[in-house]
């Protein structure tokens, strides 16, 4: 029997994964600028809400850095790595430090390899994993439409930037919410990243 993840969002107990955005990817991956853009909005909203966030680099000597539109500035870690999955020993520490973490938001490149692979490390360690789908991307759209629905199928929530942004101030009355209201002002890119599904 399948019990339902809820998946309810508090940002005392959410860290955000932000996996290989890296530039080298840039030409590959399809609608790269949209999840770039959305990667950008979702870290402006983890800054707002102190949500602690976790960035990973795919062999950044090769592949190069997290690209300049995504600001990086208060990452609790950016660490290189050549594993595919983000769960690596520092991460796992990490992880550990923050007490009462619960869920991860998980976004970034490529879906069917580094995300996926993530995701599965994560829910079997018993942590709740939400994928931003309009910030997860790969260079085929076959591989991202079967990742997303394997994943679902294993419990992981499979969701959107404004979502999850509206689900962490959960109130109009929230301190930050006219700042988050505003990150969301203008929607996220409709990319053909729904065309295909």
């Amino acid at each position: 029997f399948q019990i339902t993840t809820l998946g309810n969002l508090t940002p005392s107990s959410t860290v955000f994964f932000c996996c290989d955005m890296q530039e080298r990817f840039r030409p590959a991956i399809k609608y790269f600028g949209d999840i770039i853009s959305v990667g950008q909005r979702l870290l402006q909203g983890a800054r707002l809400l102190g949500i602690p966030v976790i960035v990973t680099e795919q062999y950044p000597k090769g592949l190069g850095s997290t690209v300049q539109e995504i600001d990086l500035t208060g990452a609790k870690l950016v660490l290189p790595k050549t594993k595919f999955s983000m769960v690596l020993p520092e991460v796992e520490a990490a992880l550990a430090e923050i007490p009462g973490v619960r869920s991860v938001v998980l976004f970034g490149v490529e879906t069917h390899v580094c995300i996926q692979q993530t995701a599965l490390e994560l829910i079997g360690r018993g942590l709740e994993v939400h994928i931003v789908a309009d910030a997860t991307s790969s260079r085929s759209m076959m591989d991202r439409m079967f990742a997303l629905e394997r994943l679902a199928r294993t419990g992981i929530i499979v969701t959107t930037s404004e979502a999850i942004l509206l689900q962490l101030v959960a109130d109009k009355e929230h301190p930050k919410f006219k700042e988050i209201q505003n990150l969301i002002k203008a929607s996220a890119p409709e990319s053909g990243l729904l065309s295909k599904v």
